[in-house]
């Protein structure tokens, strides 16, 4: 019981207490009373105040996994997640914040698939509204009106995570400037209040000030000018370990590294009632008992359903998108770059990311598979793409990191042709007790949750306290944070640095303690606490601003159960720099080890299967030439 109380004084609104007792471990009703439920302000502002608390503290993943195992048939979760992406992660944060009992598993890391391989940008469908426009669809233009507002509200709720992008197309005659500017004032006029900034015409000259690289001349036309419109971008992994860790805070148990290996039934019904579930950490499997499943596994999605029938009709349609990382002076800081029709007729994005430059994307069918890589083709038409835009030799070698994600296309299983696969997202529950969300895209995931959880509160008859909140409610880092929180991290810490054998002082430069804040928001501070006071303030590598207390930090507050975990989603710098992240391992695996108590066996085993990891990232250091040409 002592555990329980230190927690409780640590002003922790966990979906669980665990308390020992002769009888092991049970379950504790989510912290918020059912004084604080209803839909009305009160009940807002109580959920946003243990979300926003900066002395809240994650329960640790020993009480998460306590917390599943106290789920029994006789006291059941209402809703348990399968899947940990964004979309997986938003269903866990509306469903608890509606005060409802919930459980997520997901097999492997938050956000290791798909939702980590974005192209970043968090954009309202400009291409929707020229399809909507041009083929008179009205589905279209309800797509770019959906996913305008969500865009609005992801830059709201994760300030610290996500910004205004300026994204500058270039036309090479009159008639692209006079299209492309009609266009985009008529997406800024759909926009409405939505608007994030109004779109311009820059002219050729004004165009190369802002964008050195551009080049002036393109297949023997001149350049004309530019026109420039805004969306959003965003640190995908960051934001969806942030809605994880806020699903935790609100009082979900929520699980990484635990994989659903069969589902429970009621023999009476036939209704999906739990999950069998396997820690993949420890080996150990436990069962889960819930009302309502909700299957939210992405591109393995279908392999969800079929652990319910094995005879479903499949409803994915993968689609493989690759980028590519560059140097940083391929584009400026703060401005990115739309190729809008490429000689197959796909659209290329070469926007700055975190201090580099990411390009892409490709669209093309892929088989699914864990750890997709990219091919070498594909790698060569997106440098083939921008080289043709660029004044500057677009090299192979200079490809810092290359990875490739799959996209959940999605159909719906009851329609009766294959025309409904669309970018739009499809709920449906063609198991009794297990619903299924899929398709969609980042931009639009807490819009997909709402509609999942809608969606298992009807299949279960659940009673949530209050309605959808999550178009109010900042994830954890977000409520406080503004652009100038960093000055205080510069201001009041120092990096205290181990060097041979001495721990020496280091400043907290500007650009450590804005990358902190902008990686952790208002929790930042405990960060750079801990690079003061415990001397973790070196950086990992060398041109990065990712510090050793990092490491720690996110093993004690953010489930990192691996160095893959860091380096690729805790931190991003197996996405930036594949040379980078390999040279960080030893040191990320030897503070791992301290903090989860791993012996020389377990390093061993991290090292191998991180050098695994970033060979699939196809950067020039780990790629094979022959004659000047990849092979």
């Amino acid at each position: 019981m002592a555990t329980a109380i230190r927690l409780r004084r640590l002003g922790v609104a966990a979906a669980v207490t665990v308390a020992t007792a002769a009888s092991g471990v049970f379950l504790i009703q989510p912290s918020y009373s059912a004084s604080d439920s209803g839909s009305g302000p009160a009940s807002i502002a109580a959920v946003r105040q243990r979300i926003s608390d900066r002395n809240a503290v994650v329960p640790p993943r020993a009480v998460q996994e306590s917390a599943l195992i106290a789920a029994t048939a006789e006291n059941p979760l209402d809703i348990l997640v399968v899947g940990g992406g964004a979309t997986g992660s938003g269903v866990a944060f509306d469903a608890v914040t509606r005060g409802l009992r919930v459980g997520l598993v997901e097999r492997e890391d938050f956000s290791s698939g798909t939702s980590s391989r974005s192209t970043k940008l968090i954009h309202g469908g400009v291409r929707y509204l020229e399809k909507a426009v041009f083929n008179l669809d009205y589905g279209q233009l309800k797509l770019v009106f959906h996913a305008l507002e969500e865009r609005q509200q992801v830059i709201e709720n994760a300030p610290h995570l996500c910004h205004a992008l300026p994204c500058m197309t270039p036309c090479f005659d009159w008639f692209e400037v006079v299209y492309y500017w009609m266009g985009l004032k008529m997406y800024d006029l759909v926009a409405g209040l939505r608007l994030l900034h109004v779109s311009r015409y820059y002219s050729a000259q004004e165009s190369v000030e802002l964008f050195p690289t551009l080049a002036r001349k393109g297949n023997n036309k001149s350049l004309k000018g530019t026109v420039v419109y805004y969306d959003g971008q965003m640190n995908d992994a960051r934001l969806n370990v942030g809605l994880a860790c806020s699903a935790a805070v609100a009082g979900a148990a929520v699980l990484n590294h635990a994989e659903v290996v069969s589902f429970l039934k009621d023999e009476a019904s036939n209704r999906t009632i739990g999950a069998r579930i396997r820690d993949n950490l420890s080996g150990k499997e436990f069962d889960t008992y819930a009302k309502v499943v909700v299957n939210a596994a992405g591109p393995f999605c279908d392999s969800v359903r079929k652990l319910a029938d094995k005879d479903v009709k499949p409803m994915i349609c993968p689609s493989s998108g690759v980028h590519i990382v560059l140097p940083d002076y391929y584009s400026p800081e703060g401005m990115g770059l739309i190729v809008p029709k490429t000689k197959d007729g796909r659209v290329v994005f070469m926007l700055p990311w975190l201090g580099r430059t990411i390009a892409g994307t490709t669209d093309s069918n892929t088989p699914i598979t864990l750890l997709p890589e990219p091919h070498e083709d594909e790698i060569q038409f997106i440098l083939d793409a921008i080289c043709d835009y660029l004044n500057v030799k677009v090299r192979r070698t200079d490809v810092l990191s290359a990875w490739s994600g799959i996209r959940p296309l999605a159909t719906d299983p009851s329609a009766k042709n294959t025309e409904s696969i669309s970018r739009d997202h499809v709920v449906c529950e063609d198991y009794p007790g297990l619903v299924t969300i899929t398709g969609g895209k980042w931009t639009t995931y807490r819009g997909m949750a709402e509609d999942a959880v809608n969606a298992a509160i009807k299949s279960g008859k659940l009673t949530p306290q209050n309605g959808c909140l999550t178009s109010k409610l900042q994830i954890v880092g977000g409520d406080g944070w503004d652009p100038a929180s960093f000055t205080v991290i510069a201001q009041q810490y120092t990096r205290m640095k181990k060097s041979h054998g001495k721990v020496v002082p280091g400043v907290m430069d500007t650009a450590a303690a804005k990358h902190l804040s902008h990686a952790y928001g208002t929790w930042a501070e405990r960060v750079a606490a801990i690079a003061q006071n415990e001397n973790l303030g070196k950086r990992l590598a060398h041109g990065y601003p990712i510090l050793e207390a990092e490491v720690a930090y996110c093993a004690r507050n953010e489930y990192c159960e691996s160095a893959i975990d860091f380096i690729a989603r805790r931190s991003r710098l197996a996405f930036l720099d594949t040379d980078a992240a390999s040279r960080a391992l030893p040191r990320v695996i030897e503070i791992l080890a301290s903090e989860h108590n791993w012996d020389d066996s377990r390093q061993t085993y991290e090292l191998k299967k991180a050098k695994e990891f970033l060979e699939t990232f196809k950067s020039s250091r780990n790629a094979q030439f022959h004659d000047g040409k990849h092979v």
